[in-house]
């Protein structure tokens, strides 16, 4: 709590990395319900504009090296839960 929390996503593709590549970020609550998109990444970072997440995830990831990772600042215990990170870069998925 309270220090920036790094969430590490690498991936690898047959595929030359292009513009088409896209990172979801999704996130379920550790009490359950919806998963909800948190980050979205196309050519550029698309950080959350509304929801608990909001001015609290950055872009740490460099896909050229196939990382896609995200920091999250100020992380509270509201915030455990489930996080996964996916990578697709067409025509490999």
């Amino acid at each position: 709590v309270g220090e920036q929390v790094l969430l590490k996503c690498s991936f690898k593709s047959s595929s030359p990395i292009t513009e088409s590549l896209l990172v979801d970020w999704t996130y379920r609550p550790l009490t359950g319900g919806q998963m909800e998109t948190i980050f979205h990444y196309q050519s550029v970072p698309h950080p959350p504009t509304a929801g608990k997440f909001k001015d609290r995830i950055s872009w740490v990831g460099n896909v050229a090296n196939g990382d896609a990772s995200i920091a999250i600042q100020s992380p509270e215990l509201s915030d455990n839960g489930t996080f996964i990170c996916s990578v697709k870069n067409p025509p490999d998925v």
